[in-house]
């Protein structure tokens, strides 16, 4: 059984936890697939999809939203995951995860989480550092990724 992990990350966080997700599967046919780079990834050879996206000022990429919807059929018709990194928490990060995957694709998902997020600022540039602090008030480095979420996930979508 074929597994894809498809993600969108632009510091490395949501590439981190598609690798933890990777480790934490079973099955050792996966191939991890960064959507930056392969903007057309083959999905028909594949049993199981998952899809990582993380947030940056309130949305995920606009290349993860397009792919979503020009591939919906094609998605529901395998074992789908879902998974999106935030550094919100509660209520705030569900909607956060709502608005990010539509809803077709979240009621069909095997497995749908909220696995952390982190704030590198070595790789962010400036206006991100000074919207980072503005709005959550840190100028370091924060992680916050759920290692028991990753695991649940992993888990629940086997």
């Amino acid at each position: 059984m074929k597994t894809t992990i498809i993600y969108m990350s632009s510091h490395g966080t949501t590439e981190k936890i598609a690798k933890m997700i990777r480790a934490e599967l079973p099955t050792k046919d996966i191939e991890v697939i960064n959507l930056k780079t392969n903007k057309k990834p083959e999905l028909h050879n594949t049993d199981q999809i998952i899809l990582g996206a993380s947030i940056h000022a309130g949305l995920i990429p606009k290349r993860m939203r397009n792919f979503m919807m020009d591939n919906s059929q094609i998605l529901k018709s395998k074992k789908l995951g879902l998974y999106l990194c935030c550094m919100e928490e509660g209520e705030k990060a569900r909607e956060q995860f709502e608005n990010s995957f539509p809803e077709e694709l979240r009621e069909y998902a095997k497995s749908a989480k909220l696995l952390g997020g982190e704030f590198i600022f070595e790789k962010m540039n400036f206006i991100e550092r000074m919207l980072v602090k503005k709005i959550a008030g840190t100028n370091e480095s924060i992680s916050k990724i759920k290692i028991d979420e990753i695991k649940k996930f992993a888990k629940t979508f086997i």
